[in-house]
């Protein structure tokens, strides 16, 4: 498993198997396959699988520990450009079909409706990612600072659920946004366990080694 996840074949293949949703989603416009309400289909399906990439964005780091395959991490950037490309596409879709391009009207819309400001928020933050998720990003940045920013995936995954959350507040259906919530939850809390379970080790190495621990106090 981990050789065929160094094989130069697989980023290619994750790459268009991430452009699935895309392409069927082109298709079905054109072939007239989405429904009675098509724009309605588009904005919620490109959010759907905006929610959806995310979710295997997060899960990266849980499968690269628990399988002992440190080669998917190699995927990671790749994933969290597509969370951006279908978070944009949901954007696009509803300036499109909900807003007829009107700037002013999409202004006025995330300023009055705290769901459609949550999700442009999110948005910022993904593009703000997206936007230093290169090797020479990392350089200008400094490493800790790049760190502290894409830390910020995870207001977005709460940004997201809230979003989500109070979309779904009008028709009282919550029950999609309950299974995206559990996951995302999940996901966050193994990432928390983890952190509590370092700073633990941390703390028990430091208690073991007083003057070690001092000495790295004072550095």
């Amino acid at each position: 498993m981990r050789k065929l996840l160094l094989s130069p074949a697989v980023k290619p293949l994750v790459f268009v198997a991430c452009l699935i949703p895309f392409f069927w989603l082109v298709y079905a416009a054109f072939a007239d396959q989405l429904g009675a309400n098509p724009a309605e289909a588009l904005v919620r399906a490109t959010g759907d699988w905006t929610l959806r990439a995310l979710c295997l964005v997060l899960a990266v780091t849980p499968v690269r520990v628990m399988t002992a395959t440190p080669q998917v991490a190699r995927f990671r950037r790749m994933l969290g450009l597509f969370v951006f490309f279908y978070a944009a596409l949901h954007l696009l879709s509803y300036s499109w079909f909900d807003m007829a391009f009107d700037v002013g009207d999409i202004v006025a819309d995330i300023i009055r409706r705290p769901f459609i400001l949550v999700g442009f928020v999110a948005l910022v933050l993904l593009m703000l990612m997206a936007a230093t998720s290169f090797n020479r990003a990392i350089k200008s940045l400094g490493a800790v600072r790049w760190r502290r920013l894409h830390a910020s995936v995870y207001a977005v995954a709460g940004l997201a659920i809230l979003h989500f959350f109070w979309m779904r507040a009008g028709k009282n259906d919550f029950a999609e946004v309950a299974v995206y919530g559990s996951v995302l939850a999940a996901l966050l809390g193994w990432r928390g366990w983890q952190w509590t379970r370092k700073r633990q080790k941390l703390a028990h190495a430091d208690s073991r080694h007083p003057v070690e621990a001092n000495r790295n106090t004072a550095r």
